[in-house]
């Protein structure tokens, strides 16, 4: 084996060993946070949590925020992949919904890091945040394809959906009361938001900006 071929091999065995350090990190962050809370992790007890001085940690990430972006990213791909299943079928509004509403109430703390401002100061990447864009666009998508067209209408449908499932999250986690609530919230949603209601008919006279859009 060439020497090249020698360093080419040795590089990608360190890589690896980073890129399952990182992902190590970021998964005893969401441990701690599960039980600690998302402004309770402290990088002393995430580094006990993965062996390493507070200190080695920020040959990974530099700063708490840092990981706090990788933990959002990594959320952001799971809502992902959860609201686009590998399927042809034609999914529902009401199937979507329920998709959307389980996604939220399954995990409180992933809730809160994704569609809440828990973290005092802590914004998301370009990078991070470009994943949460294309989430939106894709749910967009599907709702102008049920007859809902314009930022104010989808504004609504993410409003409604997310209020639903933080009244779940806070006032009866494990249960179903909001949930019950999610067929009767796309009705009304759907004849107020599709492209043949009135309210839907009329122009919007507000201007608003794509950061945070689907927080």
């Amino acid at each position: 084996m060439s020497g090249n071929r020698v360093s080419e091999v040795a590089a990608g065995r360190r890589s690896a060993r980073r890129a399952a350090t990182t992902d190590e990190i970021v998964a005893a962050a969401w441990s701690l946070a599960t039980e600690q809370g998302l402004a309770g992790i402290t990088m002393r007890d995430l580094g006990a949590r993965v062996d390493m001085r507070a200190q080695s940690l920020y040959s990974y990430f530099d700063s708490k925020h840092d990981i706090y972006d990788a933990m959002f990213e990594q959320g952001y791909r799971a809502f992902a992949a959860w609201m686009s299943p590998a399927t042809d079928e034609v999914v529902s509004a009401r199937e979507q919904a329920h998709r959307y509403f389980a996604f939220c109430v399954a995990d409180p703390v992933r809730f809160q890091l994704l569609f809440q401002r828990t973290v005092p100061g802590f914004e998301p990447s370009e990078r991070s945040y470009q994943v949460a864009i294309e989430v939106l666009e894709s749910m967009t998508e599907h709702l102008a394809s049920l007859g809902v067209a314009g930022r104010e209408q989808v504004d609504l449908w993410t409003a409604v959906m997310t209020g639903l499932a933080s009244q779940q999250i806070a006032n009866d986690p494990g249960g179903t009361r909001w949930q019950t609530l999610v067929d009767g919230a796309v009705d009304m949603l759907l004849a107020h938001t599709t492209s043949t209601s009135p309210a839907a008919r009329r122009p919007s006279t507000t201007t608003r900006s794509t950061r945070r859009s689907t927080r």
